[in-house]
């Protein structure tokens, strides 16, 4: 992959040239020297380590010349015509061959330009040369003409370039252009509080999760890399258990450390940013949180609501002291910046109206890196929370990661947001994708899963160019967790010890009894009593709290949707819970997020927009196919499919959907929701209903939500709704009530989709779904009727 040509060899070869038989060698070394000529032959002499030229971007470079290019561009001792034009054919000028051999050499000292006065033709010296131009001379590269000139436009002969080559050797030490640095970048994402490797649901160790087990991932990195930093990309203090005990039951006292900011100081992590659930509680809950950690929290696009300034520090510049590749130690400014998705602000409108506001991300860190820069930093990295996205720009949306490379002077990136793995699997339609090397249109990139499943590790080779500090090379990559617990860290686990045990001694209460088991294996394709529950303890709560005012008498439905449902691509993310004893684990493993209950007032129109929102959870089924046809949506996420009861309905799949993921229409005239009714007759859109639901959607801008009349914001969780609910039934028989089912499939359809595999077990009796076998990673696939 490399090329490295000898310096001593090429000036002996150059020198003896220039010795040669001056009759033989007269008529060459009158000849012109080309500006791609002229590149080569100095990156040849500086006897530096060529790339593959695969960066060229000019379009009338031949391939034979691109490494040299390459290296020039990187060691900024050229520029083009154009982004696409070089002109390696054009004659070089003295002027230019002067100004590149002094961007070679690397001095600390000033050159005053006033040392060109001894030419009587400087004024011809462009402006912007010229303090170049005196380096050149202050090095003696330079001498002039006998006529007190320079001649700066004239056309360089080879001769003279030769002359030039052997001047330049003596004031240039070749290892002064290989000085490098080998810097790592290591970053964590959504840990979600799964800080020891133990699944509070299911109330056991799990070795697939745990910032414990990541740990041990940090720790060895370091060893193979003394210069590293680490960092995390978010939603670290909300997502199990842990989180709400600390939030709500052994809450947080001033001075006391928040367990997901003890394990960060313990790790020595060198800073982070917020992910969306870092608000889920509040903005002062997040400041008792954050003021005990000793790295900063950065964010870059969240300003205040009344002073309009941004909130939080928009970036930091790291002085990090490296060795660089001849053992020397040397510092490098890395400057760190974060950005949320401004949909907080819809997410967790209760906590946030009238607080703050939230710019575009990529507006943000496109206005954040040139102040970096000015600053001083060497290598810039952006903490995204946010998914990969698309290439193209909607300004305010939520996943950016993918636009973000493409702003200018960023040097890498941790995304996180989705709970999904790169390098790895993305969209066929993203350009300029390089799995292999991690890259996206040539920035590394990391997103490390979820819960503490794998590091992203990114490493910058780093070329020092005279004082600055340049990327070379990247390579970007993810590491697993171990499978066991081999890897465990015990200092993590031990720091964090008082809070983990108290958490499990939380979720061990009981509030009652079920009468069979609870599971989601098939919420996404039939009714399904894991929402039933969720649903029914929603419609009480409401229904209570409505009594006495003034929507007392109208009709209360409630939506509810399936949280755990093999979500992003993990086979085993979905709720079992046995029958028996039911504690407050089982209630956190039917309702993970801790949001707080909710009622919006729509019409029986507005009920409608809703479900067939939610319907585009399936694709679209071909009558006339015979082949299988996938039934899921696989970009749809299943806490946005919404089931309503106290209405019953049928979803006719045959359809198109009204509505694409994020709720804009896209078939104005589709309707896959059939044979809407309520109280057993058709719906009347005009009638008015109170629907129970969480502080998620009703903050939301979810077709059928969007025109709510009015909206109630209540205090207490949704969590808490069904473990009061159960207390107050005290044994529950889980069965859905089946308001709602497929239209007719058609006969001659193979529609499929995937599950768990465990889900083989508890087939419904009816015959409508049945197992085939292997899906896909580690899914079961199934067939539906």
């Amino acid at each position: 992959m490399w090329k490295k040509v000898s310096a001593s060899a090429l000036a002996l070869s150059l020198a003896v040239s220039g010795m040669a038989g001056v009759e033989q060698a007269a008529a060459a070394n009158n000849q012109d020297v080309t500006r791609g000529e002229y590149v080569k032959t100095i990156i040849e002499a500086m006897g530096v380590e060529l790339g593959t030229g695969k960066s060229v971007t000019f379009k009338d470079v031949p391939d034979s010349l691109k490494p040299y290019i390459e290296k020039a561009l990187e060691l900024k001792l050229i520029t083009g015509k154009s982004s696409t034009v070089f002109a390696p054919n054009e004659r070089l000028t003295r002027e230019h061959a002067f100004v590149i051999v002094s961007k070679a050499v690397a001095s600390d000292k000033t050159y005053a330009e006033d040392t060109l006065d001894k030419f009587n033709d400087k004024n011809k010296i462009g402006k912007e040369n010229r303090s170049l131009i005196a380096k050149a001379v202050g090095l003696g590269f330079l001498n002039g003409y006998p006529d007190k000139t320079m001649k700066p436009a004239n056309v360089v002969s080879k001769h003279e370039m030769n002359t030039i080559v052997q001047r330049f050797l003596k004031a240039y030490k070749p290892a002064q252009a290989n000085t490098t640095v080998s810097l790592r970048i290591l970053g964590t994402s959504d840990i979600h509080t799964n800080i020891v490797n133990y699944d509070y649901y299911k109330d056991t160790e799990s070795n697939s999760l745990g910032l414990a087990k990541t740990a041990t991932l940090v720790k060895n990195a370091r060893k193979e890399n003394s210069n590293t930093l680490l960092f995390d990309n978010g939603d670290a203090i909300q997502g199990t258990p842990l989180g709400s005990y600390k939030q709500a039951v052994d809450k947080l006292v001033d001075g006391e450390e928040h367990p997901s900011v003890t394990a960060m100081n313990l790790l020595k992590y060198d800073g982070a940013t917020f992910g969306n659930h870092e608000f889920n509680y509040g903005l002062d809950y997040l400041n008792e949180v954050t003021d005990d950690a000793n790295f900063p929290y950065l964010n870059a696009n969240i300003r205040d609501a009344a002073t309009k300034k941004l909130k939080y520090t928009p970036y930091v510049l790291i002085d990090k002291e490296v060795v660089d590749s001849k053992g020397k130690k040397t510092t490098i400014k890395v400057g760190v910046t974060g950005i949320v998705p401004p949909q907080i602000l819809k997410w967790d409108k209760s906590h946030l109206e009238g607080k703050v506001t939230v710019d575009d991300s990529v507006q943000a860190v496109e206005a954040v890196v040139p102040e970096m820069q000015k600053a001083g930093a060497d290598v810039i990295v952006v903490l995204s929370h946010s998914g990969l996205g698309n290439m193209t720009h909607e300004a305010g949306e939520e996943d950016v990661t993918y636009l973000l490379t493409k702003v200018k002077g960023v040097d890498a990136i941790i995304t996180g947001h989705a709970h999904q793995v790169f390098p790895g699997k993305v969209d066929a339609s993203l350009t300029n994708v390089d799995v292999e090397k991690g890259t996206i249109n040539g920035v590394p990139v990391v997103m490390p899963g979820k819960f503490g499943s794998h590091l992203g590790v990114i490493d910058l080779e780093l070329v020092k160019k005279g004082n600055e500090w340049d990327v070379a090379e990247s390579q970007a990559e993810v590491r697993a967790i171990a499978k066991d617990a081999t890897d465990l860290d015990q200092t993590v686990v031990k720091a964090v010890k008082e809070a983990h045990d108290g958490t499990i001694k939380y979720v061990r209460q009981a509030v009652g009894t079920s009468t069979a088991d609870i599971h989601s294996y098939f919420s996404q394709v039939q009714d399904d009593p894991s929402i039933q529950i969720v649903t029914n303890a929603q419609t009480a709560y409401v229904q209570a709290k409505l009594k006495g005012t003034a929507y007392e008498k109208l009709a209360v439905l409630s939506a509810g949707a399936p949280f755990k449902a093999g979500t992003r691509s993990d086979p085993e993310y979905y709720t079992f819970v046995p029958k028996g004893e039911l504690a407050i684990k089982n209630v956190a493993d039917l309702y993970l997020y801790d949001n707080t209950l909710s009622m919006v007032k729509v019409t029986g129109a507005d009920v409608k927009e809703w479900l067939e929102m939610s319907a585009g959870q399936f694709n679209q089924i071909d009558a006339t196919k015979t082949g299988e046809q996938q039934l899921i949506n696989s970009e749809y996420r299943s806490y946005n499919y919404d089931v309503i009861d106290g209405v019953t309905y049928e979803i006719d799949v045959t359809q198109p959907a009204k509505y694409d993921v994020e709720g804009k229409v896209k078939n104005e005239s589709a309707s896959r929701i059939k044979n809407l009714q309520y109280n057993g007759k058709p719906i009347d859109l005009k009638q008015e209903f109170i629907v129970a639901t969480n502080n998620y959607r009703a903050n939301g801008t979810f077709p059928g939500v969007r025109n709510a009349t009015a909206i109630e914001i209540y205090p207490d969780e949704n969590r808490q709704a069904i473990i009061d609910y159960i207390l107050a039934e005290k044994t529950i028989d889980p069965s859905a009530d089946g308001n709602w089912k497929f239209a007719t499939i058609p006969a001659n359809a193979q529609v499929v989709f995937e599950s768990s595999k465990k889900a083989e077990k508890v087939i419904p009796a009816n015959g409508s779904i049945k197992y085939l076998g292997e899906g896909t990673d580690g899914f079961g696939k199934y067939s539906l009727k």
